[in-house]
């Protein structure tokens, strides 16, 4: 293969279409702006407000990113994924957007024909940093006790105050350490935070001062001040923060969760927040989205929710392009490509 011809199937700004072929001259970009309109804000990137196309406008789509070698981006749905593999023997390479992109290619159900013949590659590394701010964030939040500082606003309430916790005495467990994992662990230890963090590899990890295996979760909860889930949502990981790990935590202890909703069981931490084992509770991420209107969670003081937005920045979209087009050289050259999906985890 002498060059690669990119459909692009996301919201992707016109600027930074022209920008791909500029980082790998060997693109061939691909792009009907009519059907995939681009983004004018970091908020349309995030969720594009595309009007429906017409059966016509849909199968001319269709055909579009079907006549590529790769697509940037999953188009539409994973349910539209599958339909345009099905349909196409051309393409061999798929980019998700989202670092957990495993999921949707999970999602989509493709044969194991299909998943032999298609590379997919994820994200990830590309929102470790923001995400690790808000984890930040969520573990301030439940230290210095926000809620309660919001109630005394709203209520006019000067009293004696409280002794608020100070990170640099916390310890925080980081369940995952993974590109997200790493970086939230570096973030706590610049705070003088004690970090631990769950491992299958045993492997020495920067920033962290105690490797806890994957197995002794439960056990090693109970000993920590907060707790940061940062992984992806796979069929190991479903439910795994649930009433096991969250029966003996400390009271008060702190619940960040920045990796997928469906880690934590929600209805074990709701409980846990009823009766004071979770202080405090950062989530952006929810085990369905948009999270149900009749969800507790919404109106809970003491949780902070986010629209799975915390990984948005202004930068986010260039630095998918660079990694794309990295991974574009990597495949024209015969190179091993980054953020590869294992097709048995979806990880």
């Amino acid at each position: 293969m002498d060059r690669l011809r990119v459909a692009i199937a996301t919201a992707l700004p016109e600027a930074l279409c022209a920008r791909l072929a500029e980082l790998e001259p060997r693109i061939d970009v691909v792009r009907d702006a009519r059907l995939a309109p681009p983004a004018r804000s970091i908020g349309e990137w995030a969720r594009p407000g595309w009007q429906p196309r017409s059966e016509e406008d849909q199968a001319a789509f269709e055909a579009m990113v079907g006549d590529a070698d790769a697509i940037f981006g999953v188009p539409d749905s994973p349910t539209t994924l599958a339909r345009v593999l099905a349909a196409s023997d051309r393409v061999r390479w798929v980019h998700t957007m989202a670092a957990g992109g495993g999921g949707q290619v999970k999602a989509a159900g493709l044969d194991a024909e299909t998943l032999e013949r298609v590379t997919f590659t994820t994200s990830a590394g590309v929102h470790g940093a923001p995400l690790a701010e808000w984890a930040v964030l969520g573990v301030l939040a439940g230290a210095k006790d926000v809620p309660r500082l919001e109630r005394q606003r709203r209520e006019r309430s000067w009293d004696d105050g409280w002794a608020m916790r100070h990170v640099e005495d916390m310890t925080v467990l980081v369940v995952g350490l993974g590109g997200i994992g790493r970086q939230v662990a570096a973030r706590m230890s610049a705070l003088g935070a004690t970090v631990w963090g769950t491992t299958r590899s045993g492997e020495p990890v920067e920033h962290v001062d105690r490797l806890v295996p994957a197995d002794d979760l439960a056990e090693a909860a109970t000993h920590v001040d907060a707790i940061v889930v940062t992984l992806p949502g796979t069929a190991l990981t479903e439910g795994l923060v649930g009433e096991r790990v969250l029966a003996g935590v400390r009271p008060g202890t702190i619940l960040v969760n920045v990796g997928r909703g469906t880690v934590v069981d929600e209805p074990a931490l709701v409980a846990a927040l009823e009766d004071g084992r979770i202080g405090y509770a950062a989530l952006d991420v929810t085990a369905v989205e948009p999270l149900p209107a009749d969800s507790v969670l919404w109106t809970h003081e003491r949780v902070l929710l986010s629209p799975h937005t915390a990984a948005l920045h202004e930068d986010e979209p260039a630095r998918i392009v660079a990694l794309f087009a990295d991974n574009a050289r990597r495949l024209l050259d015969g190179e091993p490509m980054r953020n590869v999906v294992d097709t048995v985890e979806f990880y």
